[in-house]
């Protein structure tokens, strides 16, 4: 996701951080994944002021952007906080921090543009620690279902990369052993004057192949794009559980302790 729909990527965030407004948590070490670039960080500074903060900033963003984003984090180095790119967990698929190490991970519009999120959940819950939330927003499989209605010539559709809708997503944080999931969706509806500006948001949301706008004719374009937003959050309450089966989590017969027997005569 590019920095041309920064205006969806704010509304969204503000949306996620109101439904915190009703969560009871102590948060000492955040994780922002991804950060677009730098704005979240200033949100959850202050509604956590005493927090670390990891912000671990989109792979898209300009020299200037990351420079700013950087200079912000500078402002809270009292507090701990860092910026790492967002290219070395899409390379490596792991986050670079340690083990059980933060209390709150924030991600904004980012599962979408995972082919699997599973592999995202599993990090998520390896570096959150017990008692620990995460809090995620996506796009759901309707976005853009108007694109997909009509054949419109010199547009090669595609679908995002992740298809999880709602309940998909629920099912998912059980069988990586989180705990009381919740989730929530709502469409969005966005209306245009301008062909070029639906197709840049369209494009900017990674709907279709980059297509030069004068092989398009604006006559068959739709005027309305529909976003499905997804949002959802999850406690890591057991750690010692194994992965769920059938949406049922077993103990790990590893961390099962024996209770020494003393006999009396």
């Amino acid at each position: 996701m590019t920095q041309s729909i920064s205006w969806l990527q704010d509304e969204i965030a503000d949306r996620m951080l109101q439904k915190l407004d009703i969560v009871k948590l102590d948060v000492k070490d955040i994780l922002i994944a991804p950060d677009f670039p730098g704005k979240h960080l200033g949100a959850l500074s202050k509604r956590f002021p005493k927090a670390q903060i990891i912000s671990v900033v989109d792979e898209d963003v300009s020299d200037f952007q990351l420079w700013r984003a950087k200079a912000l984090s500078n402002l809270r180095s009292l507090f701990g906080s860092s910026i790492s790119p967002f290219a070395s967990y899409a390379s490596s698929g792991k986050f670079d921090i340690l083990d059980n190490s933060v209390d709150l991970i924030f991600s904004n519009l980012l599962l979408q543009d995972l082919a699997d999120p599973k592999h995202f959940l599993q990090e998520s819950w390896r570096v959150l620690r017990k008692g620990g939330l995460i809090v995620f927003s996506y796009l759901g499989p309707d976005t853009g279902k108007e694109l997909r209605l009509q054949s419109i010539k010199g547009l090669k559709l595609k679908n995002l990369l992740s298809p999880w809708d709602m309940h998909d997503m629920g099912d998912a944080l059980l069988a990586e052993r989180f705990s009381d999931p919740v989730m929530d969706m709502e469409y969005l509806s966005l209306e245009y004057e301008r062909s070029d500006l639906l197709l840049a948001d369209a494009r900017a949301m990674k709907l279709f192949d980059i297509t030069p706008l004068g092989a398009i004719e604006n006559d068959v374009l739709p005027q309305k794009l529909t976003l499905e937003l997804i949002y959802g959050h999850a406690w890591v309450i057991g750690k010692h559980l194994a992965k769920s089966k059938d949406k049922v989590a077993y103990v790990d017969v590893k961390q099962i302790g024996r209770k020494a027997r003393s006999d009396s005569a």
